[in-house]
């Protein structure tokens, strides 16, 4: 490990946003941009001296951005286009995926409500229903199906892809890696300007112009996130115990051990069965849970026939008001089991990639909401004759004819509901893992068909474990049902309030309209919160709070680690004056190959580049700085993948590439494969260049005045953006000075290039693409810097814990990114380098 000490101390995040001001100099424009300043041209990574006057001009164009302008179209969504037969099978998945939550509520709702306020009369059970009924319109239907649904990205749902939207309409990341190119990406679609644009872009700068305020949104995407994560570990405990009770009913000789054993059982069960995939399994569970549904409205229906059909009333919401008047603060206590009806609904919204938000919405209004409601008022029905059972109401309320095929439904549909917040852990965790929040872990992709489906093998045994320990050392279902409660509405307000920001910085709407969603629903949620923070000291659900805060930790540790990595490698990259001098040879031997140095940065010349330059005897004839870069969409069309620019003259024979990635991207290349792509890319762009250049050349011979000329360099993007270029669009630096010819290992063929005369255009290019071919049948290794960061001795202790333990441990237990390609050792050359910060 070559270990170098850096003196300069990383301050705050450097900010990415792009730089509207140039620098001109004798009639021709360079860009400068705030976050490579020594880059100016546009098509080499080369800088250039002399006397400069700032302008205003318009938006930047580079090389990339060239690139990224051939869109051959938007991705098209998995399910557009199905038959009839197809859906009605996806509706089939979608019930057995997300929908499994909260259609086994009616389980525990009743039971653990009236735990905490007993029933006094026959006003209290029609009060607590009619609590129960609002909160199902009120959050699951109007705020989640009727709203938040539409919030998605692209298809994909949960906080992370919230945050993407947020990111990819003002630049709120603290990694300093975006580029203008990234707006040209056929996902990247932006709203059209409206009449509430002007605020929009208030908001917008204000959010891109404060750090404070990006580490706030960061926070809040963290905070959600661990809580979808506790959720994964609460939801199975709750769901699969409360639906084993039940055998307490029907046999009386079971016990709270037992009930406690055959919950283990199942959840080991279900978590075994998990890596068959989303698509398998959801089609296998999908028909049990379509009869859990029906059997819930039946029985609910036979019971407001049987028992009394008067709970009807509780369609009026005076009889909440009626409730808490009588009951006062126990009716605050049961609040915390009213919000369990609504368990489930961040499911919907985090679940959102496997299914389309039609089947979604469709689904829900039309089958799981009347099916709920049926089944909560024949509840209330039954108990409005039978005080008594309200600590069993779901199993008491059973037709003893009924009894035991329900207990199996129960049991099975208790087990698919368990599924839907892991399946959302899943795909939060990749989200998370994309834009640089979680460690990397292996992905596995369970469908061929759709991308979204996954399953992750060290989070699943993880979750398992957990919740054993959560079932095991808490066996209540009271204090299960408050720890379900705190980190289902801890993720519900992180929602609203990144849907609120969505509202007023994407959609645009009416502030009246945004205001009314944010304290309605923020003011419930609250409310919720209040209710189930009260019992926390009381019971052992403070005990999710302590796993959301350490998952909140390895999140921000991860984040503030990566972070300050990458900012340190942007302060130590190479100066492009360092390369001149030392010539196209760079002071070293070239020989035959292609290099790929993979590494982070996605301007300059990396530093861990010159450790190889120092520490090896040679270096090889093609080097490609290949950057490996998540861009906030879901999906980058393959034909998207890669961009190129030159770094310095074509002599030098150096490439950067970056590789783009949408956070929902599968990427299963083996390395033949990428080597394959990228040399396809490679030489698509050196054919534009050369033909680029080709038309700028006979464009300038052309031209009869300055003006004709500058106004022939114009760019049109797909948006219908024109753009100017204020200079040519592929000129080299100092190209007629340096021929064009290829790099070789031997010294005497570069003293006798000066006398060569200038090739064609045509031979120029011929020569190159047969270089490159021989380059890569010589061999393609990859040059693999892993940077380490330890904090300096005069750092904070907070700091040197946080960096030098935490984030080193993360790091050392993550999964390399290189693990991706599957490499072979043979071709894998890795050299490491410690940053102190």
């Amino acid at each position: 490990m070559i270990e170098e000490e850096r003196d300069t101390e990383i301050g705050s995040s450097i900010d990415s946003t792009e730089s509207r001001w140039v620098f001109q100099e004798d009639e021709d424009v360079s860009e400068i941009d705030e976050f490579d300043a020594d880059l100016p041209m546009i098509d080499s990574e080369d800088e250039e001296s002399g006397e400069h006057r700032l302008l205003r001009t318009g938006p930047r164009i580079d090389s990339f951005d060239v690139e990224a302008l051939e869109v051959p179209g938007a991705h098209r969504n998995d399910y557009e286009d199905l038959s009839m037969g197809k859906r009605i099978v996806l509706i089939f998945q979608t019930l057995g995926v997300v929908f499994g939550d909260v259609g086994t509520s009616p389980l525990y709702t009743f039971s653990v409500m009236f735990r905490k306020a007993p029933i006094n009369g026959n006003e209290d059970i029609i009060g607590a229903l009619s609590l129960v009924l609002y909160t199902l319109i009120l959050i699951p239907l109007v705020k989640y199906v009727l709203v938040v649904l539409w919030a998605n990205d692209d298809g994909e749902g949960g906080t992370f892809a919230l945050y993407s939207l947020i990111c990819r309409h003002a630049k709120a990341s603290l990694l300093p890696n975006q580029l203008p190119s990234d707006a040209r990406i056929s996902g990247f679609r932006l709203k059209v300007p409206s009449p509430e644009l002007e605020r929009s872009l208030k908001i917008k700068e204000r959010l891109e112009t404060s750090l404070t305020l990006k580490k706030i949104l960061l926070l809040l995407v963290l905070a959600g996130t661990s809580m979808v994560i506790a959720n994964g570990v609460v939801t199975p405990a709750m769901s699969v115990l409360s639906s084993v009770n039940g055998f307490k009913v029907g046999v009386d000789a079971i016990k709270q051990d037992e009930v406690v054993m055959i919950s283990v059982a199942f959840l080991i069960i279900l978590f075994s069965v998990q890596k068959y995939g989303t698509s398998k399994m959801g089609l296998f569970v999908g028909p049990a849970l379509f009869i859990w549904f029906c059997s819930l409205a039946g029985i609910g229906i036979y019971n407001l026939i049987k028992y009394d059909s008067s709970v009807l009333r509780a369609f009026n919401p005076i009889y909440i008001y009626y409730f808490f008047a009588r009951n006062s603060t126990k009716a605050w206590y049961s609040l915390g089991g009213c919000l369990l009806c609504a368990t489930g609904s961040e499911a919907m919204f985090a679940d959102l990639c496997y299914f389309s938000i039609r089947s979604v919405q469709l689904t829900f209004v039309f089958l799981v909401l009347p099916c709920l409601m049926l089944g909560y008022l024949g509840q209330a029905a039954y108990l409005m004759e039978n005080h008594a059972s309200a600590g069993q109401a779901f199993f008491s309320s059973v037709p003893s004819g009924l009894f035991w095929p329900t207990l199996i439904i129960a049991n099975i549909a208790a087990l698919i509901a368990s599924r839907a917040m892991t399946t959302a852990t899943f795909s939060c965790i990749k989200q998370s893992t994309a834009l640089g929040c979680f460690p990397r872990l292996k992905i596995i992709h369970t469908s061929r068909k759709f991308m979204g489906h996954i399953y992750i093998p060290v989070l699943n045994w993880f979750l398992l474990a957990v919740s054993l320990v959560f079932v095991c050392s808490i066996s209540s279902i009271d204090e299960i049902g408050n720890a379900y409660g705190i980190a289902e509405v801890g993720v519900m307000m992180m929602t609203t309030i990144l849907v609120t920001l969505v509202m007023l910085l994407i959609w645009q709407i009416n502030i009246i309209i945004v205001l009314s969603f944010a304290v309605v629903f923020l003011g419930l949620e609250l409310i919720f919160f209040s209710s189930v923070l009260c019992s926390v000291t009381d019971d052992g659900s403070w005990i999710i709070l302590v796993f959301a805060v350490i998952m909140f930790v390895i999140m921000f540790v991860w984040n503030y680690g990566s972070n300050l990595k990458y900012e340190t490698e942007v302060k130590q990259k190479l100066s492009t004056d360092l390369m001149r001098q030392l010539g196209c040879n760079l002071g070293t031997i070239r020989a035959p190959g292609i290099g790929l140095l993979y590494n982070e940065l996605v301007k300059g010349i990396p530093g861990i580049f010159g450790h190889f330059l120092t520490t090896l005897p040679a270096i090889h004839s093609m080097v490609i700085f290949v950057s490996i870069k998540y861009v906030p969409v879901p999906v980058v069309p393959q034909s998207e993948r890669f961009l190129f620019r030159r770094v310095c003259q074509k002599s030098y024979h150096i490439f950067r590439c970056i590789a783009r990635y949408g956070y929902k991207d599968v990427r299963k290349e083996n390395h033949q494969t990428f080597e394959q792509l990228l040399m396809e890319s490679l030489e698509k762009f050196i054919r534009r260049e050369a033909q680029e250049r080709s038309l700028e050349s006979d464009g300038d011979g052309d031209c009869n005045s300055e003006d004709e000329c500058s106004a022939s360099r114009v760019l049109i993007a797909p948006n219908g953006s024109v753009y100017s270029l204020g200079v040519p669009l592929l000129t080299d630096f100092t190209e007629t000075s340096i021929p064009i010819f290829e790099a070789s290992a031997s010294e005497d063929v570069d003293s006798q290039s000066s006398n060569l005369p200038v090739l064609d255009a045509e031979q120029s290019l011929e020569r190159e693409l047969s270089f490159i071919r021989k380059a890569k049948e010589s061999g393609v290794v990859y040059l693999v810097g892993h940077g380490d960061i330890r904090a300096r001795k005069d750092s904070w202790f907070l700091k040197k814990l946080l960096i030098n333990y935490f984030y080193a441990f993360l790091r050392k237990n993550c999964r390399r990114g290189i693990a991706n390609l599957s490499v072979p050792h043979s071709h894998l050359m890795q050299v490491g380098m410690t940053y102190m910060v």
